[in-house]
């Protein structure tokens, strides 16, 4: 069983992962109304991965014993000044993310809660992959920004993205 105050920040971060979720939904939104379905789609995709997310923490959160309270989610940020503006608040999110897992896992290292230790291993390792990923697109879209051939071959590539749900905890 999770002490309270555990329990209170896992709680906060399932809703913050909710949140997360429309936040990249906004984004997506932000990339269709600007002709980029490719853009579209990766944050799409990014917007169910952190639905996963969410779930995962929310099944541990039963899986131990505790009771999930669902927050009302607040607005995303909707109004972006160009593409690599989505992606520099895309990152700086990302970053935000890492910020609350580390703050979770130092909770359960202090309370010496293995198993909540054991499933924020994945999520700091999960966060490593994100940070990276939204680091190497913002470079590519800040040196494509000024040639549109080349946004548009980056709009094409990001197209293919698949969304595959990672099974493993």
């Amino acid at each position: 069983m999770l002490n309270k105050n555990l329990l209170d920040k896992l709680n906060k971060q399932v809703n913050f992962e909710f949140y997360s979720s429309y936040t990249y939904l906004s984004m997506a939104g932000y990339a269709e109304s600007m002709d980029l379905p490719g853009f579209a789609n990766f944050f799409r995709v990014q917007a169910k991965e952190e639905l996963d997310h969410a779930m995962k923490l929310y099944d541990y959160i039963f899986q131990k014993n505790g009771i999930v309270i669902l927050e009302q989610i607040p607005q995303p940020a909707k109004d972006f000044k160009n593409i690599v503006d989505v992606f520099e608040k895309g990152y700086e999110h990302e970053q935000l993310v890492t910020k609350k897992i580390y703050e979770l896992a130092d909770i359960a290292y202090e309370e010496r809660e293995h198993a909540t230790m054991s499933l924020l291993k994945w999520f700091i390792d999960e966060q490593v992959e994100e940070e990276n990923n939204f680091n190497l697109l913002l470079k590519k879209v800040k040196r494509f920004e000024a040639n549109p051939a080349s946004l548009y071959m980056m709009d094409e590539e990001l197209a293919t993205r698949t969304y595959a749900p990672k099974t493993t905890v």
